[in-house]
């Protein structure tokens, strides 16, 4: 699916890119509807700036990381490309489902475990944005003795949106 950028400013010309820098800078990404049971959908606002021109549109993805023991229950929930893109400052709710609970082992449900947005131009990431996720019962005597079988109904998944880990990556803009 595509999503249409809708900016909101022009960059002024000091804050234009070279060569050499980066064209697109996230400059904030808020946690929407959080915390939240875990079958909600997740919701990021992201803002970004576009300090000059590029031909291509970028590509968000939002990973869900199932198990730390392993890749293979990591779960792509959603990806969207976002253009065109001009210079100048935009917003966009990025918008995934839950992630689906029967492909996370059942001692990875509970706890602590990672949300990964990513973004890509011409299929090279240039950002990774990682949150930690707790995921737990929404009552104490659930939590001190939680079923054999997790209730999905009764989970909550709280973002820890106050600490994001951020990684930027050099890629060729032009």
């Amino acid at each position: 699916k595509s999503v249409p950028a809708i900016p909101l400013l022009e960059a002024p010309p000091s804050l234009r890119a070279s060569a050499t820098m980066a064209s697109i800078n996230v400059t904030g990404v808020q946690v929407l509807d959080n915390p939240a049971p875990f079958t909600n959908p997740l919701q990021f606002e992201i803002s970004f700036e576009c300090l000059s021109p590029i031909a291509d549109d970028i590509e968000w993805k939002m990973v869900y990381v199932g198990s730390a023991e392993s890749e293979e229950h990591d779960q792509e929930l959603d990806s969207v490309l976002v253009g065109p893109i001009s210079e100048g400052a935009y917003k966009i709710v990025f918008q995934a489902p839950a992630p689906n609970a029967e492909k996370i082992p059942a001692d990875d449900l509970l706890g602590v475990t990672v949300i990964i947005l990513s973004c890509y131009y011409r299929e090279k990431e240039f950002v990774r944005i990682g949150y930690y996720v707790n995921n737990e019962y929404d009552d104490p005597e659930l939590r001190d003795n939680p079923p054999e079988v997790a209730d999905l109904s009764r989970i909550r998944r709280e973002v820890l949106a106050d600490k994001p880990r951020v990684t930027r990556f050099e890629v060729n803009w032009v």
